[in-house]
C-alpha cells in the first residue's frame, strides 16, 4: 500500500445545532486520488476547509505526514506540506503567469527577500516556479497577463501556483467547474500526471472526470459519508445510486464502465 501522507479520523463541524460534516475518516495516500462525491450541501466543501485549516474541527484529528495538525493555522499547515485550490480561482488577474507562480514560490523562502535585490536574481524561488509552470502545462503562457487568459489556463495556473509552494498533499476544490470538453480534457490528464508524487482529494461534480482519475471514493451525503470504496463499488452501491447519483446517473455509469 501506498504511504498515508494525511488522515482524518472522526472529523465533525457543528454550526449550532447543524453537522455540516459528522464523524467522517479518510486516509490520503500517495500516488492515489481520492475523490469526495456528494449532492450539493453534503459537506464536502466544509470537509476540505476542515482539513486545509480554514476550519477548526468541533471534534476528531487531522494527521498531515505523521504529525497532528488539528486547530493549526492554513498558513502553518502549507508550509508543512499541503496545498489546495478553491471554488473560485484565486490568482493575481493583473500580472503574468510567470509572476504569479513566482511569487508562490517566493512565499517558500525562509527569510524576507531583500528589497534592494532583483527578484529574477532569487535562483531558487525561479527554479520552483520553472518546474511548476512546465508541470501545469503552462510553459508558453508564462508571459500572459493572468486575466486574458482561458478560464481553464487559469485553474491550471492556480494549481501552478500550489505547486511552487512543494506540497505533498493536493485538496481540490472543484478544479474542473466551469470547463468545457478540450479543457477538462487537458485538466484530467495534468491531475492523472500529478498524482504520480502527490496524495490528492478531489471535490468534483464531473462524475465522468470522477470515475476517470478515482483510486477511492467517499460519497456525503448531508454531513455523513454513506459508502467508500473503489469505483467499481461505488457504480454497484445501491444506496449511493438512490442518495446521489439518481436513475439517470446510474444508468450513464454502467455505460461507462461496460
Amino acid at each position: 500500500m501506498s504511504e498515508v501522507l494525511l488522515s482524518a479520523k472522526n472529523l465533525t463541524k457543528r454550526f449550532g445545532g447543524l453537522a455540516a460534516v459528522d464523524d467522517v475518516s479518510l486516509e490520503l495516500r500517495r500516488n492515489h486520488i481520492h475523490a469526495v462525491i456528494g449532492p450539493n450541501g453534503a459537506g464536502k466543501s466544509t470537509l476540505t476547509n476542515l482539513l486545509s485549516g480554514d476550519l477548526r474541527p468541533t471534534s476528531g484529528s487531522v494527521m498531515l505526514a505523521g504529525r497532528d495538525i488539528t486547530g493549526w493555522s492554513p498558513e502553518k499547515i502549507s508550509v508543512q506540506g499541503l496545498g489546495r485550490s478553491y471554488q473560485k480561482t484565486n490568482i493575481f488577474l493583473p500580472f503574468t503567469v510567470w509572476e504569479n507562480v513566482r511569487l508562490a514560490s517566493q512565499s517558500r523562502e525562509p527569510h524576507a527577500a531583500n528589497w534592494f535585490r532583483r527578484a529574477a536574481k532569487f535562483e531558487a524561488i525561479n527554479i520552483r516556479a520553472e518546474k511548476a509552470i512546465e508541470l501545469s502545462g503552462l510553459k508558453n503562457r508564462k508571459k500572459s497577463i493572468a486575466g486574458a487568459i482561458s478560464h481553464g489556463e487559469q485553474r491550471q495556473l492556480e494549481i501552478a501556483m500550489t505547486l511552487a509552494t512543494g506540497p505533498q498533499v493536493l485538496l481540490l476544490d472543484e478544479p474542473l467547474a466551469g470547463m468545457g470538453a478540450v479543457e477538462a480534457e487537458r485538466m484530467v490528464a495534468l491531475l492523472q500526471k500529478l498524482k504520480k508524487d502527490h496524495a490528492i482529494l478531489l471535490v468534483e461534480h464531473d462524475m465522468d472526470a470522477v470515475f476517470t482519475l478515482a483510486d477511492q471514493l467517499t460519497v456525503m451525503v448531508n454531513g455523513r459519508v454513506i459508502a467508500s470504496g473503489t469505483p467499481t463499488q461505488i457504480r454497484a452501491d445501491a444506496g449511493v445510486q438512490a442518495a446521489y447519483l439518481g436513475e439517470e446517473a446510474s444508468e450513464a455509469l454502467e455505460e461507462t464502465s461496460a
